[in-house]
Formats: C-alpha cells, structure tokens, sequence
C-alpha cells in the first residue's frame, strides 16, 4: 500500500508582485504545512493553478520542492487529452516525484467507457503510482463508483481523490475498492464523514490554514475519540465553508496573505477575491486567532 499519509495539502503557488511563481515561497509555505501535519503535497493541481502554469514552471516547482521537502510530492499531470497527460506524466517523473494526480478529462465529457480507457492508457505508459482525481463540478462529468472499481485494479493507480461533494457515492467508491485503494476525499468539509465510512483521509485545501485542527481531528478519530473529532468538525465547519465561497483558490489564496503568508493573488482568469468576500475569511479567521 502506497504511504502518502492521511492529511495531503493541495498546495497554492506563490506568485510575486509580478505574477512570476516564487519558488522561495513555496518552499517556505511546504515547510510551514508539513510542520503542522502535512503527509504529502499535491503540486500543481486545481488548488496549485496547474492549468495557467507554464510546463517550464510546473517542472521547476517539481524538482524545487523534491529537493527542498521530506514528505512525497504528487503532481498534478492532468488534462483533457490523454496523449498530453501521459506527457506531462513523464515530465514530472523526470523530477523525481512521488506520485502523479490525474484528473477527469474536462471538457471533452467522456462517458464511462472513454474514462476507463483513458486511465487505463495512462496506467500502461508509465511506472509510477496514480491518483485518479473525480470533480465533476470542474470536469463536467462525473467518474462512476463501477469504472473506479474496475481501474482500481490496475497495478498502479492506487488512490482516488473524490471531489464530487457525494458522501454515499464515495461509500461506493470504498466498498467497490479493496483495502489496499486509498481513496481521499477531496472536500475538506466531509473529512470526518469520509473517515467514518471507510476513506482513507483527505486531500485538503483548509490545511493550509487549519493543517494544526485538522491533524487533531483525524488523529482523535484514529483513536476512537469520535466525540473530540465531531467537535473539531463543527468548530471548523466555517473556515471549510468560507474558503470554498468563490471559485477555489481565490479564498484560501486571500486567507495565506491574511495570515501573513504571502502568496500574491490568483493568475487570470482568476481575479483577487472581492473586498466582501475577504471581510467574511477575515471574520472566520478571527475565530481561530488566526488575525
């Protein structure tokens, strides 16, 4: 069974003033989560604005931080053309990553029979462990619990990040996978639901903020203080709910710089968030002393 640990940070990337990603940062941010519980980081996936990333920054964000950081790093290799995925999958094994996270292909709406194929081609071209990624919200198509059965027992895709908001599909998606198929949630708000139907952890955006609650809420579940975790839940029910206010990474990105973290704003098409929705981060950072 692959070791990527429970609590995975789908990474931002830093930017500068001038909109150019600064790598110092991102190390700096790496460090800061994995030392509040961060078990690996997902690098430029949809947190990590992978689809306004230049191939050559993707890469040297890659080998940056697999140089700089301890924990395993997956990178976000997904797109909607199965030869340009596997692509970008050797492209990032070139760096020394850890694992590869690979989206439903968007756009081209593929049904069932397409998205077995396309993972199934990815799986055969390399050597290396996949994370399928399912985000209907994002993709326009929904991956169904039968074809992540059948991919999951492909030797090498070995964890699923489930982002379709759906806790029964994902109970599903758990009792059509054996043991060793990790499968995460991608919805920081169904962590503990997840985990109490089976899910392995989570694959989180909240973490860069509350990766220190977090971590105290799966590890209290993991040793049977059910009440303790439901309490954390509740208490982060909020910051789960205001950073997913606007389109993802908009909130979580006006949250690091908040804090102190700067990150710089969102590349186009993405805008800063609006002076409304900082004010209601703002006032849910407050309750945790965070500004």
């Amino acid at each position: 069974m692959i070791d990527w640990g429970r609590l995975i940070t789908a990474m931002v990337t830093p930017f500068d003033d001038n909109m150019e990603v600064d790598y110092i940062k991102a190390v700096e941010l790496a460090k800061k989560l994995i030392a509040e519980g961060t078990t690996a980081l997902v690098v430029a996936g949809t947190t990590g604005e992978g689809p306004t990333l230049l191939d050559e920054e993707k890469i040297m964000l890659f080998k940056t931080l697999k140089e700089k950081v301890e924990v395993p790093i997956i990178a976000g290799v997904g797109t909607n053309s199965t030869a340009s995925t596997i692509e970008n999958c050797k492209k990032a094994l070139r760096c020394g990553v850890d694992g590869l996270l690979v989206v439903v292909p968007y756009y081209n709406k593929p049904n069932q029979e397409s998205l077995y194929a396309h993972f199934e081609a990815i799986s055969r071209a390399v050597e290396a462990p996949l994370m399928l990624y399912n985000v209907p919200g994002r993709t326009g198509m929904n991956m169904l619990p039968e074809t992540v059965g059948k991919l999951s027992k492909l030797e090498n895709i070995v964890a699923l990040k489930e982002a379709s908001g759906n806790i029964a599909q994902l109970s599903d998606m758990i009792q059509k996978t054996s043991d060793d198929f990790l499968v995460y949630t991608g919805d920081d708000a169904l962590t503990l639901p997840s985990l109490s139907v089976g899910a392995y952890g989570v694959v989180s955006v909240a973490a860069q903020v509350v990766g220190k609650e977090m971590k105290k809420m799966i590890d209290a579940y993991l040793d049977g203080a059910v009440d303790q975790a439901a309490q954390i839940h509740l208490k982060l029910l909020n910051v789960f709910h205001n950073l997913f206010i606007t389109a993802n990474p908009i909130p979580v990105k006006a949250a690091l710089n908040m804090i102190g973290i700067k990150v710089g704003d969102p590349r186009l098409p993405l805008t800063a968030a609006q002076p409304a929705i900082k004010a209601e981060i703002q006032r849910t950072l407050r309750e945790f002393n965070l500004v």
